[in-house]
């Protein structure tokens, strides 16, 4: 299975050819993932429950727990995360309070274990 590359917030990729590039594997989960964790639940019309919205918490360093059990729900919904072993989210805030996610899972759709790794 693939899909268009088009990482969260950004734009759809071209191939030095011109062509639209496509993600699959590894790169289409991660990119499944941060789509639903970051997605605002609500914002898609035909999935009112969609998402994790982990942008509300951008300036919340306080919050590791709360960002912590959103992950893990949402992470448990989406089809290329296996539940078992569940994954392991590491939540880290730096001096300056940005706030770090680091989580291992284990890639369903392709049996390896994947480390996704972004900041709010």
């Amino acid at each position: 299975m693939s899909d268009l590359s088009l990482q969260f917030g950004g734009d759809l990729s071209v191939s030095p050819t011109g062509d639209l590039l496509r993600a699959d594997g590894q790169a289409l989960s991660q990119q499944r993932v941060l789509r639903r964790l970051l997605t605002n639940p609500g914002d898609y019309i035909w999935q009112r429950n969609y998402g994790g919205g982990l942008g509300q918490y951008i300036g919340k360093p306080g919050a590791t727990a709360s960002i912590s059990g959103v992950a893990r729900t949402q992470m448990l919904l989406e089809v290329a995360v296996a539940a078992t072993p569940s994954p392991v989210i590491n939540v880290v805030v730096s001096d300056n309070s940005i706030v770090t996610l680091s989580i291992s899972y284990l890639d369903s759709l392709v049996n390896q274990n994947s480390v996704l790794t972004f900041s709010l």
